[in-house]
């Protein structure tokens, strides 16, 4: 059974708005690593945030680990989200925070409230934490403050903070979009390598296509909503590359 499955997915952001995503049909395989390429205003962050219903879709199913998404209550939505780990192109860190405590924000789904704001982690968390900052070559930095790190940096630390919550899942919204070409590169070998290691699926919104075509087994090219392209890196054409990119203004 696939980890991920998505069915005639519609999204519009208001009754007589436009149709951002027009019927997408795809799965995720619990050996896959699929980037989604496409032009800007494609749909691929709106299809991204539809997994775990940071957008709501107008229509179709989505099914994540065995539940349709789109049935879900609020709580079971939240239960749902902890299987997801989630790294932003902006990174989404708490700045005043340190290193450490950024890091174990990852396990908040899992810890009551009170002892959330004391920082009462568990001492397996702890361990757990500074195992994934050694991975992420961040060990020498876990009490520095996050607007401390450089971009690169920053981004490692939204890796291992993703990893905290043992997901099932990684969405990656635009990863590298902030990034320079080399630690781009970087980055993207460090979440392939480690999704790998712990058998972890990914689904990867990208505007590289050649990073995309370096490191994911799969590839969706999304214009204008629809799906133009689903298929193994390795038969992706310049051709279809044209078509997903037809529209483009350049």
């Amino acid at each position: 059974m696939s980890v991920l499955s998505v069915r005639n997915l519609r999204v519009r952001y208001s009754a007589k708005g436009p149709e951002i995503l027009k019927g997408i049909d795809f799965d995720v395989e619990s050996d896959d690593f699929l980037a989604m390429i496409g032009p800007s205003g494609a749909g691929k962050s709106t299809l991204i945030r539809c997994v775990n219903r940071l957008v709501e879709p107008t229509d179709g199913q989505i099914t994540l680990l065995g539940q349709d998404v789109r049935t879900l209550s609020a709580r079971e939505l939240r239960g749902l989200r902890r299987n997801v780990g989630m790294i932003f192109q902006e990174f989404n860190l708490i700045n005043r925070m340190s290193v450490m405590d950024n890091v174990l924000s990852g396990r908040l789904g899992y810890t009551g409230n009170i002892r959330s704001l004391f920082r009462h982690f568990p001492k397996e968390d702890v361990h757990r934490a500074l195992d994934y900052l050694d991975r992420v070559g961040l060990s020498d930095h876990v009490n520095k403050r996050a607007d401390e790190l450089s971009g690169g940096q920053r981004q490692r630390v939204g890796i291992a903070r993703a990893l905290m919550q043992q997901p099932k899942l990684l969405l990656l919204d635009e990863p590298t979009s902030a990034l320079d070409p080399k630690i781009s590169r970087e980055v993207m070998a460090l979440i392939m390598s480690i999704a790998k290691e712990l058998g972890v699926p990914a689904l990867c919104n990208i505007h590289d296509v050649q990073l995309a075509k370096e490191f994911c087994n799969r590839i969706i090219g999304l214009q204008d909503g629809y799906k133009k392209f689903d298929g193994d890196t390795k038969t992706l054409r310049d051709s279809d590359l044209e078509d997903i990119y037809a529209m483009e203004v350049l």
